[in-house]
């Protein structure tokens, strides 16, 4: 006949086997000495033989009770390790928990999306940094150059700036543009805070080319709201990859004869759990980069 053992009885079993004590097994297992007695009485009315001497120097094990004990190990072990295999298991499938900077390359998002169970947020560069570091996170997608000292990290995407105006401005009629071309204009660049370091690296290139904007002016990181301020800004460019630059959106984007380039990595915490899904996730859309060149093309007119 089948005897339908507790894992919890077996548990309880092996905590007074070890501890040859019920007052310190019970203190170990966190409940009462006396519903620990009252446990081990059950199973051994289960099994039908008392497992246990109670005699003034604690508990004492049977012979029915060494019996037990030789088998009640190996089947908590077992379950024990079945546990953790479910954990580790449903640890994989869980989601993992991806910053994405606003302005991302679309083809990266979209890739994320495709390539892994993948719960993504907006947020700034800063914020995701700080997210990692305090396990809030699993990785990043973000903008370069940015402090990412003592986590993983792999270059996703590099793609050339351009010059993005709208389709109304007197430089949208050229093939390309040079930095000389932008001499009288405004830009229309993002909040600092976004991401400090790349906001700094474009403006230190523009110095560095010659090209002091008139004024640089704050603009929104949504692809909408710069739309409507490049088509109604008078002198006013912005600097963007050629992905900003959407049909029907009143643009035109032009290649900028030695532009800087946005780069956006992956970055991971590498002491954390999800650290080999993140390499693998990096791998995946490295993969899915479109090839380098694919941006000097002039976009937008007609």
């Amino acid at each position: 006949m089948d005897v339908p053992m507790e894992l919890r009885r077996l548990r309880y079993f092996r905590a007074v086997a070890e501890e040859a004590n019920l007052t310190r097994a019970a203190e170990w297992l966190g409940i009462r000495a006396t519903s620990l007695s009252s446990q081990i009485i059950a199973l051994e009315r289960e099994l039908g033989a008392a497992l246990f001497r109670r005699t003034p120097a604690g508990m004492e094990l049977t012979a029915a009770g060494r019996a037990l004990l030789a088998h009640a190990t190996g089947v908590l072990e077992a379950a024990e390790s079945a546990e953790r295999a479910v954990r580790d298991a449903a640890d994989e499938e869980r989601a993992l928990r991806i910053g994405v900077t606003p302005g991302s390359p679309p083809w990266a998002v979209r890739a994320l999306w495709r390539g892994a169970n993948v719960e993504a947020r907006d947020l700034s560069v800063a914020r995701q940094l700080t997210s990692l570091r305090a396990g809030e996170l699993d990785g990043g997608l973000l903008v370069l150059p940015a402090d990412t000292s003592g986590l993983g990290s792999a270059l996703v995407s590099e793609a050339r700036l351009g010059v993005l105006v709208s389709r109304d401005h007197p430089l949208a009629a050229r093939p390309r543009a040079s930095w000389a071309d932008l001499d009288g204009q405004e830009l229309l660049w993002f909040d600092r805070r976004l991401a400090p370091g790349y906001h700094e690296a474009v403006l230190s290139a523009c110095r560095q080319a010659g090209w002091p904007p008139v004024r640089v002016r704050e603009g929104a990181a949504r692809h909408g709201l710069l739309a409507a301020e490049l088509s109604h800004g008078g002198a006013l460019v912005a600097l963007r990859p050629r992905w900003d630059m959407r049909e029907g959106d009143g643009l035109t984007w032009l290649p900028l004869s030695g532009g800087p380039s946005v780069r956006h990595a992956l970055v991971w915490d590498p002491a954390r759990e999800h650290a080999g899904r993140l390499r693998d996730l990096a791998a995946h859309l490295a993969r899915e980069a479109p090839p380098h060149g694919h941006e000097e093309t002039p976009r937008g007119r007609g």
